[in-house]
């Protein structure tokens, strides 16, 4: 049987102040803050998020 899963809707993105990793849901509807130090990780776009940290990698299930 195949995986039918496409990529995956989460991302695990580290914080540039803090070194703190995060996951995020990689279509926001609003700003994510950094949960460590409060630092923004994703501002909304209206599709994908501009992200002010580092992409680590997808999220996996």
């Amino acid at each position: 049987m195949t995986d039918r899963r496409g990529p995956s809707p989460f991302w695990i993105v580290k914080c540039t102040d803090c070194s703190g990793e995060q996951t995020i849901f990689s279509r926001p509807a609003t700003t994510v803050n950094c949960l460590v130090c409060g630092a923004t990780l994703a501002v909304p776009t209206g599709g994908q998020a501009k992200l002010r940290g580092e992409l680590v990698r997808p999220a996996t299930g």
